[in-house]
């Protein structure tokens, strides 16, 4: 007598504990992508490497074809006359210009 009793009470623990398993698959493939974290706070008055490299996406290791193509790629996403910013496209140039060694990192317009 207790046997078959037994029997459907794990049949019904596991229909529940699938029923929840599918639930939750389908709450995670749902919810919304991973958003990306952004530092903190605006940018230091002297432009560093590391802050420049930061800016641009690279290492502060990097090779300077990659600079120049990482600036590249930067620009026309926020270049003025496309509606982009003056302020962030001064940045973006100290920022090339630090990691190519061109100026020491404190030549902004702004």
């Amino acid at each position: 007598m207790a046997t078959p009793f037994l029997a459907g009470l794990a049949v019904a623990a596991t229909a529940l504990a699938g029923r929840y398993g599918i639930q939750a698959w389908q709450a995670f493939k749902a919810r919304p992508p991973k958003m990306r974290k952004f530092f903190e706070g605006g940018f230091q008055p002297t432009m560093t490497r590391r802050e420049a490299a930061q800016i641009l996406g690279l290492r502060e290791s990097a090779p300077p074809d990659k600079v120049k193509e990482a600036h590249r790629r930067v620009m026309v996403a926020n270049h003025p006359d496309a509606g982009g910013s003056h302020y962030l496209a001064s940045k973006i140039n100290e920022a090339k210009d630090v990691m190519l060694r061109k100026t020491k990192g404190g030549g902004s317009a702004f």
